[in-house]
């Protein structure tokens, strides 16, 4: 990895070098197995109580997520839908540990995000949860590669390097690692995002439009191979989207209107 490149802000901002031991490289079909934790298929992994956000406005206080509460269960697919300027990405970011609420509580894969500072936040976001954005995020000084070994180097990991050229195999682009992101399409920039979001075997996986900048027949191949890396994986996805037909792919809909769940 090349010194003084910075993580991308949005999925691996504040990541701290970890104090634990680095893990042991694992075997190739263990890779993107679920995590080593007592989570089982009816286990909540995410979990949010009457939580609220509101921001200070020229007309006053404006709140944008409004006493939302929800549980979802480890592996499961869940889509958070609504107009422009419903709270969705707003939601997101509150249930990812992204943002803070003004009140009400976010539990994530057993923390409660509420108690925890930013540094703490991050260090749950680094070894617990992946993210893919509509913008892709990938760091513009760094290859395909270099992109995907970074939250495994962050973690200590010393199989990085082998982690993430499977992880780039597994959508396809083992033959564009030594690529930068201005060299590839933006179909093939959000496969290494997905790469990137998966490799470090999260527990939920947050998508933001993550086809949004993409034509159709790209966006649908790349909205298969998230399924289908879900389904190797076993990771809980939680999507936030206007497309209803990517919506109507994942196992449960959430509705959001005025901050609101509906």
């Amino acid at each position: 990895m090349r010194a003084g490149v910075a993580a991308p802000a949005a999925g691996l901002a504040h990541a701290s070098q970890p104090s634990h031991k680095p893990r042991t490289a694992l075997a190739t079909k263990d890779r993107f197995a679920l995590n080593d934790t007592t989570e089982t298929a009816t286990a909540i992994v995410l979990e949010a109580e009457n939580l609220t956000k509101q921001v200070s406005s020229p007309e006053g206080s404006l709140t944008i997520v409004d006493h939302v509460s929800l549980q979802i269960r480890a592996g499961e697919s869940v889509a958070i839908v609504g107009a422009s300027g419903a709270g969705k990405s707003t939601l997101l970011a509150l249930l990812a540990g992204l943002d803070t609420p003004t009140s009400g509580r976010v539990i994530l894969a057993g923390a409660d995000l509420t108690t925890l500072d930013e540094d703490g936040r991050a260090r749950l976001r680094a070894e617990r949860v992946g993210f893919v954005f509509q913008s892709f995020h990938l760091v513009p000084a760094l290859t395909a590669l270099e992109n995907v070994m970074l939250p495994l180097e962050l973690a200590g990991r010393r199989d990085a390097r082998a982690g993430a050229l499977e992880a780039l195999e597994r959508v396809g682009l083992r033959d564009r690692t030594g690529h930068y992101p201005r060299q590839l399409s933006g179909g093939e920039q959000q496969r290494v995002a997905l790469a990137r979001a998966f490799v470090t075997r999260p527990a939920v996986l947050f998508a933001d439009e993550p086809t949004g900048n993409l034509d159709t027949v790209t966006g649908g191949r790349v909205t298969q191979m998230l399924f289908d890396m879900n389904a190797n994986a076993h990771t809980t996805v939680v999507l936030v989207t206007h497309d209803r037909e990517l919506a109507s792919r994942c196992g449960r809909m959430l509705i959001m209107e005025g901050g609101r769940l509906a």
